[in-house]
C-alpha cells in the first residue's frame, strides 16, 4: 500500500476558513443550509451560495452539485447529500457522496479537497464509522489515476480529530 501522509492531512479547524479548491457541506436532498457545516457556510458565505442552491433544487442522495463559494476563498463548495432534511445518514450514502466529491473534483481539475465528517452532526452518523469509510474512499481514490493533490480532513473538535487521526494510523 502506498503512503499517504503526504496527501491526506488530518487537522482541527474550521473549514469555511480554508484556501482550497473545494469545501465539501454535508448536504441534505433539499439543499437547505441550516446548521452546522451547512449554516456557517452560509453565514460566513453569504446568502449567495443558498439562492444558487435553490436555483438547482432537490438533490438525490449520495449525489452532489456544486456552487459557487461567495465569500469563502475555497473555489467551489460541494454540496454533497448525504440525508433527507431531518432524517439520519447511512453508511451507503457517505461512501456515495464522498465518491462523487472526488468525481466532481476530477471533472474540474481540482488539486485540493477539504471535506468536514460527514454527518455525524445533525445526520447523528457513528464518527468512527464515518472516518473508516470515507479515509477508505480517498485511500482508494488516490490509489487510482488522480489529478488531486491534496486532501484535507477538517474536523471541529478534539475528539473528531482524534477518531480520524486514529483511523488513519490504523491503515498504515
Amino acid at each position: 500500500m502506498k503512503d499517504f501522509t503526504e496527501k491526506i492531512i488530518i487537522r482541527k479547524g474550521d473549514i469555511t476558513e480554508l484556501n482550497v479548491d473545494a469545501i465539501v457541506n454535508p448536504a441534505n436532498t433539499e439543499l437547505f443550509l441550516g446548521s452546522g457545516v451547512a449554516g456557517a457556510i452560509r453565514q460566513k458565505g453569504g446568502e449567495s451560495i443558498q439562492y444558487e442552491c435553490n436555483e438547482i433544487g432537490q438533490l438525490g442522495l449520495g449525489r452532489v452539485a456544486v456552487t459557487k463559494p461567495g465569500r469563502l476563498q475555497a473555489k467551489y463548495i460541494f454540496h454533497a447529500a448525504v440525508m433527507h432534511l431531518g432524517t439520519s445518514v447511512d453508511s451507503y450514502n457517505i461512501k456515495k457522496s464522498t465518491e462523487n466529491c472526488f468525481k466532481r473534483a476530477e471533472e474540474l481539475k481540482l488539486k485540493s479537497i477539504a471535506f468536514p465528517a460527514l454527518g455525524t452532526g445533525i445526520g447523528g452518523f457513528p464518527l468512527e464509522e464515518c472516518a473508516k469509510i470515507m479515509l477508505d474512499v480517498a485511500i482508494k481514490h488516490l490509489s487510482g489515476n488522480s489529478d488531486i493533490e491534496k486532501i484535507y480532513f477538517i474536523l471541529f473538535d478534539d475528539k473528531s480529530l482524534e477518531v480520524f487521526k486514529r483511523v488513519f494510523n490504523d491503515k498504515f
